[in-house]
């Protein structure tokens, strides 16, 4: 997203934070630093142990493939129930590859539903966001000493609205 923004527009970014105006150059953020020893070559398949239950899980990191699966599924999750709030956990039973071993869809789906602790859920997408590669969204402001996150407004893809 950041190199369609840089090609289409160029890579100076204008933004307000905290009511003053800011201007990032978006070519010259960095990748987010990652253990590239955890992944296997040509393997989407990653180890977690659960913190407070113990219980070892494997996971993917989410393609596009899988984001559509999961748009779906949600899609129609809305048109049973038009107040359903189920992405964490339809995103969770598409991440997760197996549970204590086990790969059966319907495992993984019902320890996702019935057993899943909401810290253990926390602390797998935390591990997952530290070692999913991405890119650096903060600076640090010429003249100033704290880091600022770039904010991905609708100005972001469309800077003449």
């Amino acid at each position: 997203m950041i190199a369609a923004r840089v090609l289409g527009y160029g890579g100076d970014y204008s933004f307000e934070y905290a009511g003053r105006p800011y201007t990032v150059d978006l070519a010259t953020l960095e990748n987010k630093e990652f253990d590239d020893s955890l992944y296997n070559k040509g393997e989407n398949n990653f180890s977690f142990e659960l913190p407070s239950t113990g219980i070892p899980i494997t996971f993917k990191l989410v393609t596009g493939k899988d984001e559509k699966a999961i748009d779906r599924e949600l899609a129609g999750l809305k048109k049973l129930n038009k107040e359903n709030s189920s992405e964490l956990t339809t995103r969770l039973k598409h991440i997760i590859t197996s549970v204590d071993g086990d790969s059966e869809s319907r495992t993984i789906r019902n320890f996702v539903d019935t057993h899943l602790l909401a810290r253990d859920s926390r602390a797998l997408r935390e591990y997952i966001r530290q070692i999913q590669p991405d890119v650096e969204m903060s600076f640090i402001p010429e003249g100033e000493d704290t880091p600022i996150t770039v904010p991905m407004t609708a100005n972001f893809l469309y800077p003449d609205i």
